[in-house]
């Protein structure tokens, strides 16, 4: 009896002790800034960048080279409270010399929110402020401010060019 007792004890440990797997389901945790483009004569109509490619500053390697697109959504750094990346794009010939860059600047706010055990933290991205230089392919963009990014579903800025 104390031989079934005691086996029974080791069962019911060995089941306690064990915890349900935790998976993190929220992915990605934090959130992207998504960039749309726009045609700047027709505002409401999306235009296409040729020849794409966006590069973050002090880096050497493109993030993403694309033929032909409409929107991109882009890593802000969570370790500092600025990010900067180069937009390239070529309409012509895909000749490096005629090339149109423009730069492209994000400053911002960060805070960590707890997700759950398997997720960590999040960093959320607050009271975005965005700028150009003037002289670039960028004419316009659309918001020039965003309280905050919270949301993957929608575009958070407008590029217009």
């Amino acid at each position: 009896m104390k031989k079934r007792f005691s086996i029974f004890l080791l069962f019911l440990a060995i089941f306690s002790a064990c915890e349900k797997d935790d998976f993190c389901t929220q992915n990605p945790v934090t959130s992207k800034l998504i960039i749309t483009f726009y045609d700047d004569t027709n505002r409401e109509t999306l235009k296409k960048v040729q020849r794409f490619s966006i590069i973050g500053d002090g880096k050497i390697d493109s993030l993403f080279t694309a033929q032909s697109l409409d929107s991109i959504a882009i890593p802000l750094n969570s370790r500092t409270s600025e990010t900067v990346y180069t937009l390239k794009k070529n309409a012509t010939d895909g000749v490096e010399a005629n090339n149109e860059i423009a730069t492209f600047t994000i400053q911002y706010d960060t805070e960590e929110e707890y997700v759950s055990r398997s997720c960590g933290f999040k960093i959320l991205f607050k009271n975005l402020d965005f700028s150009s230089d003037t002289n670039s392919w960028i004419t316009d963009f659309t918001p020039s401010t965003i309280l905050t990014i919270d949301d993957q579903n929608t575009a958070h800025v407008q590029i217009f060019h």
